[in-house]
């Protein structure tokens, strides 16, 4: 069974590759059709006029024994008598005494002879009359010369297909005549007619074969030789080209193919130059102005170290001066950075470790941009370290690049990172979600060009440079794995960045979906909820308490509750259990300490815990 499966799949393989083979299985199938259709027609045409012509024969051949037996049989009377006139009228018809045999125009043929006669009335025929059909019996008893096709049996050896003729006597009542005409000869005719016709058609399937492998052979050869070339052409070798010879078809196809190449070729190498020219520009700009930043840096942060001996409007001045330094310095980083990939230079420096302290460098990274928008982070990292083989510095830039974007875009309400791994799949997958403005149906593509930016007018929180989420995508690619976008206008959006956990080996299945999905928590009206214990924390200098009457202040949501699907994170859905405040019920919690916003109970209002179920971790590994 494995045999044949292994030379089905070579056959399938084959043919499937193979224009030749195609061309020529196709023409000798349709050659077979049309010679089987041939040979049915000629053969059932030619059986038709043998038997034609023998039936017309038979007809003849009866009259004249029919005037034969009649002159015999006239003036019989005595039952005995006639019992000797039928073989003596039968051995008339036989050239070779009392056999019965005869010869004449339709070949040779048997007699058959059968009268009503005697006291009493009784049939009287000869030996050969069991030969003769019932069905055809009944015909000439009725008056009416007929014919039959049977297979018989003589005494003679012969046992086939043969032609039985009846007719009643005009002349002798109840007289019945029949002769046998054996179709030996015709049969003989009609098989070697059959065999030759098989003869012929299969040598003309072999020569049309073999004509139709030599006519494609003139197509497929050039079609091969354009495969070959266009395959080097694709591989880099550039000075390709096909051989033109004559002026039919094939050499205009190869000279066509060969105007493609050059101007291809000249296309891609201005194509190449042009790229080289901007790479190189870009890292000689950058490289060239880090010399005169450094000095510009130097004296922006000498004027802005003396900012409090200066006027206010200069203060100012000089803190818009090294904020813009900053964002100067990170675009050419970036610049560089993207330089380096185009360039195809970017190396990994991979190292084995627990991919959670990159999430939690990058968290610290940003925790500044939340506070100042006063968004809430909810961090979701499993209890069990995830030890992956990845560039720590690239991976936390990528996180570090998703959780700004996700500050700028979530609109003031929370922001979620979660990060689960699979041994067995090899991936690791880390989702960052906001619930901000979300994306247009096509934009999950277009976010990752450069300098691309959904919304022109908006102003980034984070100064970002445009090109952030470019590099990501080049530094997932980077480790072998993906990094991949989805959003919903007033939803949110939500960027998955998915890693193997082992190089080398195929990335399996994130254990992670990208599109969110909402729960719902089912209501319990008869049990009372415990509340959850939540360690104080006295409030970070930098985090101003909000007035209460300025807007909604960020509250500590379960992980559920920052799931983009839902419109307000800290609405409670009808049937869910409301969120009790900790310190109301539980004695060891101290009030929220003064300018602390009262929602997050003295806690920094940047990150908060998901729930008991996912064990979360902060930036810096406190809460």
């Amino acid at each position: 069974m494995a045999w044949f499966q292994a030379v089905g799949t070579a056959l399938g393989h084959l043919w499937r590759r193979s224009l030749q083979l195609r061309v020529i299985v196709s023409t000798l199938t349709l050659s077979l059709i049309v010679i089987t259709i041939l040979g049915v027609v000629l053969t059932g045409q030619i059986t038709d006029r043998l038997l034609e012509a023998k039936i017309n024969a038979a007809v003849e051949e009866m009259d004249r024994a029919r005037s034969t037996i009649e002159n015999k049989m006239s003036g019989v009377q005595s039952g005995n008598s006639q019992e000797q006139q039928l073989e003596d009228a039968r051995a008339a018809l036989s050239s070779r005494g009392g056999t019965g045999q005869s010869s004449g125009a339709a070949g040779s043929f048997d007699s058959a002879l059968a009268m009503v006669g005697g006291t009493p009335p009784h049939e009287i025929a000869t030996s050969s009359i069991s030969e003769v059909p019932q069905e055809l019996r009944r015909f000439v008893q009725r008056n009416q010369v007929s014919y039959q096709f049977t297979t018989v049996a003589d005494p003679d050896g012969y046992r086939g297909r043969a032609l039985v003729i009846g007719s009643p006597s005009a002349e002798v009542a109840t007289l019945e005549i029949y002769l046998i005409f054996p179709l030996a000869s015709e049969e003989s005719s009609l098989s070697l007619m059959r065999g030759t016709m098989l003869i012929g058609g299969v040598v003309l399937l072999v020569l049309l074969a073999a004509i139709t492998a030599l006519v494609t052979r003139q197509v497929v050869l050039p079609i091969r030789s354009a495969a070959r070339i266009a395959g080097r052409f694709a591989d880099g070798r550039l000075k390709e080209r096909m051989l033109v010879r004559g002026e039919d078809d094939m050499a205009r196809l190869a000279q066509a193919f060969n105007e493609m190449a050059e101007s291809l070729s000249n296309q891609i190498t201005q194509l190449e130059e042009f790229g080289n020219l901007q790479r190189r520009f870009t890292s000689d700009v950058s490289h060239e102005l880090r010399t005169p930043l450094t000095t510009v840096r130097m004296a922006a942060d000498l004027i802005h170290g003396s900012s409090d001996d200066l006027d206010p409007a200069l203060a100012r001045s000089s803190e818009l001066l090294v904020n813009e330094l900053d964002r100067f310095e990170g675009l050419l980083n970036d610049l560089l950075e993207i330089s380096r990939h185009d360039a195809g230079v970017a190396e990994l420096q991979v190292e084995s470790l627990d991919v959670r302290m990159c999430a939690r460098a990058a968290i610290s990274t940003v925790r500044h941009l939340a506070r100042d928008a006063e968004i809430e982070v909810v961090i979701d990292l499993p209890e069990e370290p995830v030890v992956a083989e990845v560039d720590p510095r690239r991976v936390e830039r990528v996180l570090r690049n998703l959780l700004a974007n996700a500050i700028d875009h979530s609109e003031g309400k929370p922001v979620l990172i979660r990060m689960r791994g699979d041994a067995e799949a090899n991936a690791v997958a880390t989702v960052v979600r906001d619930q901000g403005v979300g994306l247009r149906p096509g934009e999950e593509k277009l976010v990752f060009n450069r300098f691309w930016r959904s919304d022109p007018s908006r102003v980034r929180r984070s100064g970002g440079t445009g090109l952030g989420l470019s590099i990501s995508v080049e530094d997932a690619n980077l480790h072998e794995g993906r990094l991949e976008a989805w959003g919903d206008p007033g939803v949110g959006a939500s960027f998955r960045l998915l890693l193997p956990m082992v190089r080398g080996r195929k990335l399996g299945q994130s254990p992670l979906a990208l599109e969110p999905m909402l729960r719902k928590v089912p209501a319990l009206p008869e049990v009372e909820p415990e509340p959850t214990i939540i360690e104080a924390e006295p409030a970070e200098p930098t985090a101003p308490a909000k007035d209460a009457s300025s807007g909604a202040e960020p509250t500590i949501g379960e992980p559920t509750a920052v799931d983009p699907a839902v419109d307000d994170p800290t609405a409670v859905e009808p049937g869910a259990v409301e969120p009790q405040d900790p310190s109301a019920d539980e004695p060891g919690i101290e009030p929220p300490a003064a300018g602390a916003h009262p929602a997050t109970n003295g806690r920094d209002p940047v990150t908060a815990d998901a729930d008991e179920s996912m064990p979360t971790e902060t930036g810096d590994g406190k809460s």
